[in-house]
């Protein structure tokens, strides 16, 4: 028998309302608050944690990986290339892609892939002011609890913060959690990652002249090994380990996220510490302030990207992305991937569209989730109804904003 106890009927108060709701505040919902903006949308940005970026920022995954194939030819283009600029503006960490951004031959780009390393605060505050300027609502410290859902449509989306429970009027969501959350909680179909999550917690440490990342766990390091840094050292050289621990978490519980957490901390202290031996002057700097979660769950798409369609041409393309892990692979992002057949007003971008659990692995990073924003923050601007969305005007709108649809 399960132990549970009756809650009050209530009646919720209306908090604000808004014509396109993106929620999260990693690098997708960045690109999909800023195009929805940009096309003359009311915007407002839902967000649990108090700057945006995500893992990019709060994780401290502060590697903005490859907008190219690996064979000297770019595939990202639009916001995921003006947020590759946004997030060296004021200064790059190690690795600068000196052939992209100079000027290079072919098999200077093809020897150093179009990727950078960025301060994380730096990008943080330079994603807020940006989106500010564009006239995007951003509303901290506040997580999506339901939704109010009629007829396939989402109507409402309820959520708590320091004010308390209240309800957001909607006419399009888009869901940017990483967590496909908004749609997990509409009722449109999800998938679970069986394979769950290693552990990890990433950290700046000071060690007496120079301030470093250290990769504490599972990374997001490009094999790759022939690129180097503006200092010539090896890309990425800080220490790593495949994982901090041989269990695995899901990312969508609560319980088991949380104690996940913990045993990352423990581990980052012990090793802070035994670095802190060898040389008294160490001290941290910061830490990740979220979990690493890498893949989690993600919407059941009307299509379902796979690694097999390396090279394929797609009618429904909204761009492209190239593979972070390897050199050579190159794939248009469907717009089915973004949207369900269930909840007609509902996008998932970013880590949420629809992929195989081989292709997740390459759409989950920052380049792939700046074009599905993108896609789906100009998809809201042209209509509600993402089941029939006209897929012509879609990439239009997106070929004039500088995104290109095809390999």
């Amino acid at each position: 028998m399960n132990d549970y106890i009756k809650e009050p009927v209530r009646e919720t108060p209306i908090s604000a309302r808004t014509e396109v709701l993106v929620a999260g505040a990693g690098i997708a919902v960045i690109a999909a608050a800023l195009a929805a903006a940009r096309h003359g949308k009311k915007v407002l940005l839902l967000e649990r944690e108090f700057a945006p970026g995500g893992m990019a920022t709060l994780g401290l995954i502060t590697i903005y990986l490859p907008l190219c194939d690996g064979m000297g030819h770019q595939l990202v283009f639009g916001i995921g290339e003006e947020l590759l600029h946004l997030s060296i503006r004021y200064g790059h960490e190690g690795v600068y892609p000196t052939a992209w951004l100079v000027g290079g031959t072919e098999k200077e780009r093809i020897a150093r892939r179009f990727q950078v390393q960025f301060n994380p605060q730096f990008f943080a505050l330079s994603a807020e002011e940006l989106l500010l300027a564009e006239g995007v609502s951003i509303l901290y410290g506040t997580v999506a609890v339901d939704t109010v859902v009629e007829d396939g449509v989402i109507k409402a989306v309820i959520v708590e913060n320091k004010s308390g429970r209240s309800a957001i009027r909607v006419e399009s969501v888009i869901d940017c959690t990483g967590d496909a959350d908004l749609c997990a909680l509409s009722g449109a179909p999800t998938v679970i990652n069986p394979a769950g999550n290693g552990l990890a917690s990433w950290y700046y440490y000071y060690d007496g002249s120079d301030v470093n990342l250290k990769m504490f766990g599972l990374a997001d390091v490009v094999p790759d090994r022939d690129a180097k840094a503006t200092d010539g050292k090896e890309t990425y050289a800080a220490a790593k380990t495949a994982s901090l621990d041989a269990a695995r978490f899901s990312g969508v519980d609560g319980f088991e996220l949380s104690g996940a957490v913990q045993t990352g901390h423990r581990k980052m202290l012990d090793d802070i510490l035994a670095q802190k031996e060898k040389n008294p002057d160490l001290v941290p700097v910061t830490m990740s302030t979220i979990p690493l979660v890498r893949m989690s769950r993600r919407i059941a798409g009307v299509s379902t990207m796979d690694v097999s369609q390396d090279h394929t041409a797609l009618p429904d393309s909204i761009g492209m992305t190239g593979d972070w892990t390897k050199r050579g692979p190159a794939y248009e992002i469907p717009f089915g991937a973004l949207h369900c057949a269930e909840i007609r007003n509902l996008l998932a971008a970013g880590r949420d569209i629809s992929t195989t659990d081989a292709m997740w692995n390459v759409t989950r990073v920052i380049p792939p989730c700046a074009v599905s924003g993108q896609a789906a923050g100009t998809a809201a601007a042209l209509g509600n109804d993402f089941t029939c969305t006209d897929i012509n005007a879609l990439q239009a709108a997106l070929e004039a904003d500088g995104v290109k649809l095809h390999l």
